[in-house]
């Protein structure tokens, strides 16, 4: 079929329609530095997204690094793999960056011509798909899941942080459309020059992440009974989730609650320091599946101090087990969470009042509880199938503004 690039629209937001019942089938090229079974939010949302899209239909061409280990690509009924060269990312050592392969994507793009091609990620892999499709001129989306601008002052070079935004908006701006998780992350990235930017938030799996799932077995491993409250976090033990306020947090509250616990679910780079260092600690390392739901579900109170994240997973897995949540007015938690009702928010200019939200719920267990089961209420509308419609319906739009003929019959046309 006859295809050709139509002219790209200048404008910050893009909207998207409904899906109609009668949409064709497409195949979808996905290129992604991260894929499970690393264990992330990227790799995770991904994930969802691609098993839904097949669900409904779709073909996934599957384009990642090759992970250590790993030696022949995944290939069932709709769903092929391309295996590319990878080296591991420096901070994110159990990460791979996957290296340029735009010859080898210009043969398999030639050979199996997409329908569009959905880059993920920024490295070099997303890089040389980017060029690959644009030399084809194939349909082009990307997603926008890693501040890694504002990651750049946590590690040392800060000094980057203008050269890191401006690859990104070259990057993304060479695309029809670029999905965000937030309103607010697609302002920002319009106040800063980005086009095209489309929002699809990040989905639950509330049968997985629910209250049932606490366990008064795993709370007495912890050194906790029922009337003890439980602190958790879930995340990378890394510098850029702002961890040192979380124990800063943690150690102000233990003055009133001598009993309180702190446990820490997840690995990184400050786990070692972190571990000699506060003994106290509970760290319980990477958990999965049922395993981490049963540890969201069985603490108290969820604290997440991150002011870095793009959306934050975790945040809604927390709200979907059931638990109040602290956390900065930011990423998922500035869109989700009313302060007061289903969680509390802290200030982000003022680091002080992270601490003060999280004794105003450690302070009052009945309204702890009660924001907790509102939380879960909340989380409970974030489905993962209502988030893969709306990534379909950005494709179809893509492809409208593309100029491939059938993709009218994807959109429902105003009346």
């Amino acid at each position: 079929m006859a295809r050709h690039s139509g002219a790209m629209k200048t404008e910050a937001h893009i909207q998207v329609e409904r899906i109609s019942a009668a949409r064709p089938a497409l195949n979808i090229a996905v290129v992604t530095e991260t894929y499970p079974p690393d264990i992330n939010g990227v790799a995770h949302t991904l994930s969802k997204i691609v098993e839904g899209l097949r669900a409904r239909g779709h073909v996934i061409w599957l384009v990642r690094p090759r992970q250590p280990g790993a030696t022949l690509a995944d290939s069932r009924t709709g769903f092929q793999e391309l295996l590319v060269r990878g080296l591991p990312i420096p901070f994110y050592r159990q990460l791979r960056l996957g290296l340029p392969a735009k010859r080898e994507l210009l043969r398999l793009w030639a050979l199996h011509r997409p329908d569009i091609v959905h880059i993920a990620t920024e490295g070099p892999l997303g890089w040389s798909a980017l060029q690959a499709a644009r030399k084809l001129k194939l349909p082009i989306s990307t997603d926008f899941r890693t501040n890694f601008h504002a990651y750049s002052h946590h590690y040392g070079i800060g000094w980057l942080r203008g050269a890191i935004l401006a690859y990104m908006k070259k990057f993304h701006n060479a695309a029809q459309a670029t999905m965000v998780p937030t309103a607010q992350l697609q302002d920002e990235l319009a106040a800063s020059g980005f086009q095209r930017l489309a929002v699809v938030p990040r989905g639950i799996d509330t049968d997985l992440f629910c209250p049932t799932q606490r366990s008064a077995s795993l709370r007495s491993s912890w050194g906790a009974d029922e009337h003890t409250r439980v602190l958790l976090y879930v995340g990378r033990l890394a510098v850029e989730k702002n961890l040192g306020l979380v124990i800063e947090a943690y150690r102000a509250l233990k003055l009133q609650h001598p009993d309180i616990k702190l446990v820490l679910v997840g690995d990184g780079p400050m786990r070692a320091e972190l571990q000699q260092k506060h003994t106290d600690i509970v760290f319980a390392g990477f958990r999965v599946g049922e395993d981490l739901a049963q540890h969201y579900a069985s603490a108290d109170l969820f604290a997440f101090a991150s002011k870095t994240e793009t959306f934050g997973n975790v945040t809604i897995e927390a709200m979907a087990s059931g638990l109040a949540v602290v956390a900065f007015r930011h990423a998922a938690a500035g869109e989700l969470i009313t302060s007061g009702e289903n969680g509390m928010l802290a200030d982000p200019r003022h680091d002080h009042s992270f601490e003060d939200a999280a004794a105003v719920l450690l302070n009052n267990a009945t309204l702890m509880r009660a924001m907790g089961a509102k939380a879960a209420a909340s989380a409970r509308a974030l489905g993962w199938p209502a988030v893969v419609e709306q990534t379909e319906s950005v494709f179809a739009k893509v492809l409208l503004e593309h100029g491939t003929p059938y993709a009218r019959n994807m959109v429902e046309q105003p009346a």
